[in-house]
């Protein structure tokens, strides 16, 4: 319960033991240092203000001195003057005598002198009468004062004498014969007292400041002497706090009975934190403690109760940062003072990096055991004494160990003892150097087995060998062997096959000579066929425009009638026809110009839904004798930068086949829509449709397929490849899906803004 209650103790440093005077703050040193300026200085003002207190009492004293002198004065100047005038009335001036006057007492005193003049203002008495006077009373008293004037009303003044001496006076007028009766008091003599006084006061004020000024030199030289002391202990305190701040190490100072502990500055460096000018509690100390590393509970209860008189604990306590240092507190019991306080001294030093280096090097061995069982090999380390370090489990199966025999440090000769030796047939020495330390050597077992041995001494003189099972190694070498003269034999073959290919890469050289050959001349041929159809397609279009144009005229009957609606007849299906292969001309024409890249293109900014009604109204007459539903959605305000011509062509040549291969009562739909950038203009029909083998020959020149027609005309099979070829020149694509008794699908896509290139 004691230790409980003391657990949360916590007091000043100044009541602690010596140890704490490494506590005082150099503030503090500052101050114990100055005083030895300041004791000189407080000695200066106490002696000063000594002084100054003496200095002022010795002013009032002598204004007291000289306000008592002229009471005094004034009170003999009257006494005497009626003294005096009695004596003057009971005998005649001229046998009056100042000394038949009763004076009062001290009348005489401190140097007074009385002068009597007659109503001349001549002095006729004196006294005393041993400074007898003569002459005027005014000369005597000097001339330049006013007292034998105003006489009674003057009061007493300071004067100076006809000879020169400073002095008070007083006068006072008398009765006939007498004229006035003057008081003179030198200055010297009304001083006189006070200067005695003040003679024996300066004695004792000297021995004052002198007993002053001894015992501030005495408070001076030992406030030095400590104040050096204090010094050097404080400069030892910091060399020590510095040498525990470099070796990372704290001291403690454990108060058993109080429960309180003091650090050193050490400490709190040590884990971050400020400097407390109190002690820290013991509930302060254990709550930083980690909790899985015990407390200062169960050592302060055993320290309690004296079982044990040291501490060497290892422990994780929280930094400022609030992280786990580890550290390594040793302390012993110290008993301090008179009353012989138990308190417990010791340092704490930073471990954390030693416990890491321990659980790395922990970890280090583990692997490394690890490893050293995994290898395939057979691994022992011997040291200088030719006694066991470690091995592996291959090592004890090649020697039939038993599995708890391979103790470290086992002896050589013991271990082997536990176990048998593999019997060695066969030793084939490898890589043996005399004095290096190193041997290396092939080994083949009973069992038949092969070993690679190669031992090497360490730095330590110790011994490491690895056994290595080469088994495999010596099968695959006698395969090597037997594959090498095989190899020898496969090469005489291939000496053989090598002419033969040699004569059959001539071969092969004169024939892609004669496919060059072939393939130029087939391009020639390409060349002059498109230079052919396009001179024969424009030689067919000038007789055939007039084919067309006579046959008009005679459907029409223009210069009269034929005579026979046959001619009429005939005269149309002549018109039909023409106009049937000017389209078949014209197509091979265009195919030819654009395989021979002699289109250009004339981009210009339209509106899409130019484009598709132009489209829709061409086709709209063949669409309607065939009562089929021709339906264009309308793509408003969208413009697109391309050839407007070609664009219309393309869209004409997909409604025509789809017109062409859509039954009667069928319908067509045309939509458009913007995406992503590209207009999108799909033509969607309900015609016999396409199989699906079918739709890769589509966009080919020539290409056809077998749909069923009612007129049987079939065209060139131009059509979709001049669409697709005028697509692509925008940097477009065209795309067909269809399937058959289901319609066909045909979608363009046109950059709303990309420059058209031209396809060669």
């Amino acid at each position: 319960m004691a230790r409980a209650n003391a657990a949360t103790l916590s007091a000043r440093a100044d009541d602690g033991p010596d140890l704490a005077l490494s506590r005082i703050p150099a503030a503090r040193l500052g101050v114990q240092i100055s005083r030895k300026l300041l004791i000189p200085t407080l000695a200066v003002l106490l002696g000063a203000g000594l002084a100054s207190l003496a200095l002022a009492q010795a002013m009032q004293s002598r204004d007291s001195a000289y306000a008592l002198a002229c009471d005094e004065l004034d009170l003999v100047a009257s006494a005497a003057r009626a003294e005096i005038g009695k004596s003057v009335r009971s005998e005649a001036a001229q046998m009056f005598s100042i000394t038949d006057a009763v004076l009062p007492a001290r009348s005489m005193a401190h140097g007074r002198q009385i002068l009597i003049s007659d109503v001349e203002g001549r002095i006729i008495a004196t006294l005393p009468t041993t400074k007898m006077a003569s002459g005027p009373l005014q000369d005597f008293l000097g001339q330049a004062q006013p007292l034998t004037f105003f006489g009674d009303s003057a009061g007493v003044m300071e004067i100076v004498l006809a000879d020169g001496r400073e002095a008070i006076a007083t006068v006072r007028n008398m009765a006939a014969p007498l004229g006035q009766i003057a008081i003179v008091q030198p200055m010297i003599d009304v001083y006189a007292d006070w200067r005695r006084d003040i003679a024996r006061g300066g004695v004792m004020l000297a021995s004052l400041l002198a007993l002053i000024g001894v015992g501030a030199g005495a408070l001076q030289r030992e406030t030095l002497r400590r104040a050096r002391a204090e010094a050097g202990k404080l400069d030892m305190r910091e060399r020590f706090d510095a040498a525990l701040a470099r070796g990372r190490c704290g001291l403690w100072d454990w108060d058993i009975a109080r429960g309180r502990i003091y650090w050193s500055r050490s400490m709190y460096d040590m884990l971050g934190m400020e400097q407390q000018p109190e002690y820290m509690s013991f509930g302060d100390v254990n709550a930083l403690i980690h909790p899985h590393d015990g407390d200062l509970t169960t050592m302060a209860e055993l320290l309690a109760a004296s079982e044990t008189n040291a501490m060497d604990h290892a422990f994780r306590i929280r930094n400022a940062r609030h992280e786990w240092v580890w550290i390594r507190a040793r302390a012993e019991i110290v008993r301090q003072g008179v009353s012989g306080a138990a308190h417990l001294v010791g340092i704490a030093v930073d471990v954390t990096d030693q416990k890491a280096l321990m659980e790395r090097t922990a970890t280090a061995d583990i692997r490394l055991r690890d490893a050293i069982e995994t290898i395939s090999e057979a691994f022992v380390v011997w040291d200088a004494d030719n006694r066991l370090v470690m091995c592996n489990s291959k090592f004890q199966s090649l020697h039939n160990l038993p599995a708890d025999s391979a103790m470290t440090g086992t002896p050589y000769s013991e271990l082997m003892s536990l176990g048998a030796p593999p019997l060695i047939q066969k030793q084939i020495p490898l890589g043996e150097r005399a004095n290096s330390g190193a041997r290396t050597y092939e080994a083949r077992l009973s069992d038949g087995r092969w070993l690679q041995i190669n031992e090497r001494r360490t730095k330590d003189g110790g011994y490491v060998s690895v056994g290595t099972d080469i088994s495999k190694l010596k099968r695959h070498e006698e395969q090597l062997l037997d594959s090498e003269r095989r190899l020898m034999a496969t090469i005489a073959d291939l000496r053989k096959s090598r002419q033969t290919l040699e004569l059959q890469a001539q071969q092969l050289a004169d024939l892609a000579e004669k496919y060059l050959e072939q393939k130029a001349e087939a391009e020639m041929a390409n060349r002059a066929k498109s230079e052919f159809l396009a001179n024969m397609s424009h030689e067919l279009r000038t007789p055939l425009n007039a084919i067309i144009g006579f046959a008009e005229m005679m459907e029409h009957e223009t210069f009269g009638a034929l005579g026979s609606a046959k001619y009429v007849d005939y005269s149309a299906h002549i018109h039909q026809a023409g106009q049937h292969l000017l389209g078949v001309i014209s197509d091979v024409l265009d195919m030819s110009r654009l395989e021979s890249g002699k289109v250009q293109l004339h981009p210009a900014l339209f509106e899409v839904d130019l484009a598709v009604s132009r489209a829709v109204e061409v086709v709209r007459h063949a669409a309607e004798e065939k009562e089929i539903s021709l339906q264009a959605e309308s793509l408003p305000k969208t413009s697109i930068f391309a050839d407007r011509q070609a664009v219309e062509k393309v869209l004409i040549s997909l409604l025509r086949n789809a017109v062409k291969f859509t039954p009667d009562g069928g319908r067509i739909s045309l939509r458009s829509h913007v995406d992503e950038g590209y207009v999108s203009i799909s033509v969607e029909d309900t015609g016999v449709g396409i199989a699906p083998e079918a739709l890769p020959r589509l966009g080919r020149p020539f290409e056809q397929i077998d749909s069923p027609l009612e007129n049987g005309n079939k065209g060139s099979g131009l059509g979709l490849a001049i669409a697709r070829s005028l697509v692509e020149l925008h940097g477009g694509t065209l795309h067909i899906r269809s399937s058959l008794g289901s319609g066909t699908i045909v979608r363009i896509r046109l950059p709303m803004s990309e420059e058209p290139r031209t396809i060669n």
